[in-house]
């Protein structure tokens, strides 16, 4: 399959407007399943053709046009290969190097995205190209930026860490919605909570974090967590209670966890 996918790269690579593609997700890390899907990232400047693009996937393959599957994850197509899974995920290279840019400068934003419940953290961009295999690059610009971005911007570092003063306040947000036995509420805070101090965690630890999938079970190993962070993670989501003084007691132990994580964050090993 490996080899399917590379020459599908050199193909995409001839495709107008195509400046390189990159292999990215568990296939490019070494952490695939037999399942696992192979994504191939494919960077792009300024205008594509996307005639030529949907005729290189076929007449059965419906090719998302740039803005086509949202603001961040943009457009690309689902294939089948010999059975198995592959995406092609649009990528515009130069909105790629200005994400880049902010990182080193210590700027992110984090976009509504449908799929990523959390929302698109814009990082996201720099750490593909970071943790990916340069597959085609006939102008040497992606071999270029995985280069650059193999060092984590010391900028971006702080800011990450510095942002989870955001879980404190959903935290007490949270404790209002307890008193009123807003589940709904209260567990969307909680998660988004949990999802602040998981950024933060892999930025501590100098770690690109690309989505929330399989997020909680890296964090909880680095370093900088504090002791049992996982475990009671999974106990203040998997069960928040339903009534006031459950809701309330989840809410406290979400507060405690916090406040620790950020603890940790400030000390100067962190």
């Amino acid at each position: 399959m490996r080899m399917i996918t590379e020459d599908m790269a050199r193909d995409l690579a001839q495709v107008p407007g195509v400046v390189g593609v990159l292999l990215g997700g568990s296939r490019a890390r070494g952490e695939h399943r037999p399942e696992s899907d192979w994504d191939l990232g494919v960077y792009y400047r300024g205008e594509l053709d996307l005639a030529a693009l949907r005729a290189l996937a076929g007449p059965d393959v419906d090719v998302a046009a740039p803005g086509g599957w949202g603001p961040w994850v943009n457009g690309g197509a689902w294939l089948r290969v010999d059975g198995v899974a592959v995406d092609w995920i649009l990528r515009d290279l130069d909105r790629v190097e200005q994400v880049w840019a902010d990182c080193c400068e210590g700027r992110y934003e984090v976009g509504v995205q449908a799929g990523h419940p959390l929302g698109f953290w814009s990082p996201c961009y720099a750490g593909e190209v970071a943790l990916g295999q340069v597959l085609t690059d006939p102008g040497g610009e992606l071999t270029n930026l995985r280069r650059r971005t193999a060092t984590y911007p010391e900028q971006l570092r702080e800011a990450l860490t510095a942002g989870a003063w955001e879980a404190e306040f959903l935290v007490e947000a949270a404790a209002k919605g307890a008193a009123r036995a807003d589940i709904l509420y209260v567990s969307l805070c909680l998660s988004r909570a949990v999802g602040v101090l998981v950024q933060a965690l892999y930025a501590a630890d100098r770690r690109w974090c690309l989505n929330e999938k399989g997020a909680l079970a890296v964090a909880e190993k680095l370093p900088v967590a504090p002791p049992g962070f996982g475990t009671r993670v999974r106990s203040l989501l998997g069960c928040p209670g339903e009534t006031p003084e459950a809701l309330g007691a989840t809410v406290a132990r979400a507060r405690s966890l916090v406040q620790e994580t950020r603890t940790m964050l400030s000390t100067p090993s962190a």
